[in-house]
């Protein structure tokens, strides 16, 4: 039986899909352009703050063997201190910390043996860190992340004035071969896009516990995590989502200031970890939601359409009006992959743009499911 399907259908589609191309050039001309052609204002004065780096670890002695050396020989003169809070590990963890501290004196120690009733992920034990903290600037990483350089310290404290109270790291994933490393880092390259550039645009949204650092007095103004201690995640983006505002946020995003991690290996572990994050999206302030799902939608939209269109409509000027967005995207794409360090993932655009749409469809179950109760 063949299904007859007027015309005036294939039309509603086509004028559809313009309109998602229009929803998608808003994203880039009005958000994501800011951060292209974002430049660091120069500043009279340059000063630099006592800091607390703080980092929580729960059976991290590998990653701390690793990564802690690269935090303690920091090129920074002004005083500051290495916190790290082990959080009831059962690995070498208290014994490597031990050692450190014989060699580095600026290195503190908090031993963490019971866990905390009704508090979930590892916000009691970050807590208990930034209470600890004997500055009022306080940087965040984790035991699996290492500073891009020996100035990092440097750039993220230097981001801070008068005003600005939050301040947005880049925690980027190694480079590796494969194309789940591809896919890994362009997801995470494609949400500090988004979370830069709304910062930029006076509505910051978020940030990544890998590279966050903010002033110990909003912590305790807005009383710590005490509204988000029974979400398992959100200790870094539900936190900023909360407190930040259009005058109290600075970005930094020079390759100098960033940490690395190694991103997981199999597709299983991604999805596990991506799928835990997610669950936080939820309760986003409003306007944030509807920003964020707005664009994922369009962007979900866009190939569908695109094919319907060009096959059943006119093929010329619906490749012309794909072509416009194309344009715009390569552009932005480039100059904000050569910001973040990330311009060896440029030659695979097109094919990561189209990836995303089948990534939405993976972890968009997590924004109602419950999510699972783990650490970090």
């Amino acid at each position: 039986m063949i299904i007859d399907i007027p015309p005036i259908v294939f039309t509603i589609v086509f004028y559809t899909f313009c309109s998602v191309i229009a929803i998608q050039l808003f994203y880039y001309l009005f958000f994501f352009t800011r951060l292209a052609f974002y430049r660091k204002k120069n500043k009279a004065n340059s000063v630099q703050h006592p800091i607390s780096i703080i980092i929580c670890a729960r059976d991290e002695a590998h990653n701390l063997a690793n990564n802690l050396p690269g935090i303690l020989v920091q090129n920074y003169k002004t005083t500051h201190e290495v916190i790290v809070v082990n959080d009831n590990s059962v690995d070498e963890t208290k014994y490597l910390l031990d050692e450190f501290k014989k060699s580095f004196k600026n290195l503190n120690q908090i031993e963490l043996s019971q866990e905390a009733k009704m508090i979930e992920g590892k916000k009691f034990p970050l807590s208990i860190g930034i209470k600890s903290a004997k500055y009022e600037t306080v940087l965040l990483t984790d035991a699996d992340c290492l500073p891009a350089s020996e100035d990092w310290m440097y750039y993220m404290q230097d981001a801070y004035n008068d005003d600005i109270e939050v301040v947005l790291g880049y925690g980027a994933f190694k480079k590796r071969k494969g194309i789940l490393n591809k896919l890994i880092r362009f997801e995470t390259f494609h949400t500090a896009l988004q979370y830069f550039s709304y910062a930029l645009a006076g509505i910051p949204y978020m940030g990544v516990g890998r590279n966050l650092s903010y002033k110990k007095d909003i912590f305790f103004r807005n009383k710590g995590f005490s509204s988000i201690n029974m979400i398992p995640s959100g200790d870094d983006d539900l936190f900023i989502n909360k407190v930040t505002n259009k005058k109290n946020t600075a970005i930094v995003i020079d390759p100098l200031a960033h940490t690395l991690s190694e991103p997981k290996k199999t597709w299983d572990e991604w999805m596990t970890q991506k799928y835990r994050h997610y669950t936080t999206a939820k309760f986003y302030k409003p306007i944030h939601k509807f920003l964020l799902g707005l664009y994922s939608f369009s962007l979900f939209c866009i190939y569908p359409l695109l094919i319907i269109s060009a096959v059943f409509y006119c093929w010329w000027l619906t490749l012309s009006v794909f072509a416009i967005r194309f344009i715009v995207q390569a552009i932005i794409m480039f100059k904000t992959m050569k910001k973040l360090n990330e311009k060896d993932l440029f030659p695979w655009f097109i094919l990561l743009d189209l990836w995303m749409p089948l990534y939405y469809l993976f972890t968009i179950p997590a924004i109602w499911k419950s999510p699972k109760r783990t650490w970090g």
